[in-house]
């Protein structure tokens, strides 16, 4: 009783900002802020709240009381459901606009450092089909959207291919489209799933842990390459060759046919062993004349083209000549490693993941690069002073850690090795901002750059230059 009665009504709030994780943010009548899920800023709102804490609420925009000028017509059918693409109604220069101003006021709010003038935000040229991975699940107990349920319909079929909803890990969405991922996505994805019920096989329930088939992912390249994957929840050699068969006939440009016998828990492909049906194991990506080989566990930036805007960028900001000792931590495949390799006299990449390491090696053999070397080991204890004598001091140290940030011993180390310069890349400004301001004392930051590597999202990265202040 006591969690309904938090439940508030607000009339005719305007929203005044876009927040954290893509929220709508307005003031509430009692001055408290109210994240809200479902509005564009400039929006005024009715707002019903399911959260009440100390500082803020949190609600859904029940009514839309005036629209604001910053809205668009959203162009995916399943916008407002699917949970994916959670800023496709607002104008994308007003996307920039806020992917902006999070990172200013992340870097001037939680750093607290002397920052340069910011430079504006480099959008994405494709706003649309810019993704190279996608990844469905199969359900035989699809998601009903409320006009579903509401009409009068009965619905036999409830199969369906697509996304889970958002907070729910057993409603998946069944998609008609999807405007992430080029052709042929949609049309590998929609005739997987005809496909399947054609045969009459049996799609996957989570709660139950039973049925068929269980997940599709598919990997494109921007050399036109294609990677399909089928995850089976048990054996049936038939039923998987019918499939996979019909595939492969359908679409020859597939490169690479891939499938996975998984029958434990969880849908995680890290600890399986992939099985070629058709093709190669793997497919090329390609960069300034690099090759780089993806398998089905590679992790490679999901936006190709930006990701190559994002690695010039770094690779500017490092200013190297050809003399350089550069360590590239974080360095997952070693993708920046070898793209800023050319222009230094050495790249020393370090990744906690063995088989990305091991991946690592592999290209840079493949692209003939001689003057890198790749290390596995967790970042805080294997970047030491051992590891530094060892390797020799660096000139420039380039990392790119996950969402969390670098572990504080990981600063502490940067700290004391006093490289003359510092290239930070980050997924994330709030933990960005944290490590600069742990690194205030012994660098300042002398340039800032966004880069808007997923259109229709929250999600920015941003690059900065720290140069070792004169003692």
């Amino acid at each position: 009783m006591g969690r309904r009665n938090n439940r508030v009504l607000f009339e005719n709030i305007e929203v005044i900002d876009a927040g954290a994780k893509g929220k709508a943010v307005a003031k509430a009548p009692d001055g408290k802020v109210v994240f809200i899920d479902n509005a564009v800023p400039g929006d005024t709102v009715i707002v019903q709240t399911h959260k009440k804490r100390k500082a803020y609420y949190e609600g859904s925009a029940i009514t839309i009381t005036k629209y604001s000028e910053k809205r668009v017509e959203p162009v995916c059918p399943h916008f407002g459901t699917c949970g994916g693409c959670k800023w496709q109604n607002m104008g994308y220069e007003h996307q920039l606009f806020f992917k902006q101003k999070e990172i200013e006021q992340n870097l001037k709010r939680i750093g607290k450092v002397e920052l340069p003038e910011i430079k504006p935000i480099l959008g994405s040229e494709n706003q649309y089909f810019y993704r190279n991975k996608m990844e469905f699940s199969f359900s035989d107990n699809k998601w009903l959207t409320l006009e579903q349920i509401k009409s009068d319909k009965v619905i036999e079929n409830r199969n369906a291919l697509g996304f889970h909803i958002p907070g729910m890990w057993d409603k998946i969405l069944d998609l008609d489209i999807c405007y992430l991922q080029a052709d042929p996505s949609n049309a590998i994805r929609d005739f997987i799933k005809a496909k399947a019920e054609k045969l009459n096989l049996s799609f996957f329930n989570t709660r139950n842990q039973e049925g068929f088939l269980r997940t599709l992912m598919i990997r494109t390249s921007s050399t036109g390459e294609i990677m399909v994957l089928v995850q089976f929840f048990h054996e049936d050699e038939e039923n998987r060759n019918l499939l996979l068969s019909a595939v492969a006939k359908e679409f020859p440009q597939i490169t690479s046919l891939l499938y996975v016998i998984n029958s434990k828990g969880n849908d995680t492909l890290y600890d399986q062993d992939i099985k070629l049906f058709s093709g190669r194991d793997h497919i090329f990506e390609e960069m300034e004349g690099l090759k780089f080989k993806i398998n089905a566990k590679s992790f490679y930036q999901t936006n190709s083209e930006q990701a190559y805007e994002l690695y010039k960028i770094t690779r500017n900001f490092a200013e190297l000549s050809g003399k350089e000792l550069v360590y590239d931590l974080y360095t997952g495949t070693g993708t920046i490693a070898q793209f800023v390799a050319k222009k230094a006299k050495k790249v020393i990449g370090v990744e906690a993941v063995p088989d990305a390491i091991e991946a690592a090696k592999e290209n840079a053999q493949l692209n003939n690069i001689q003057n890198v070397e790749f290390y596995v080991g967790d970042m805080k204890k294997v970047f030491n002073e051992e590891f530094i004598n060892t390797h020799g001091k660096p000139d420039v140290v380039i990392t790119d850690p996950p969402r969390d940030g670098m572990h504080a011993d990981v600063v502490s180390q940067l700290l004391n090795l006093g490289a003359p310069k510092i290239v930070y890349v980050s997924c994330n400004s709030a933990t960005q901002a944290r490590d600069l301001a742990l690194l205030d004392s012994n660098y300042k930051v002398l340039k800032v750059q966004p880069v808007d590597m997923f259109p229709q999202t929250h999600h920015v990265e941003n690059v900065v230059l720290l140069k070792k202040r004169e003692s």
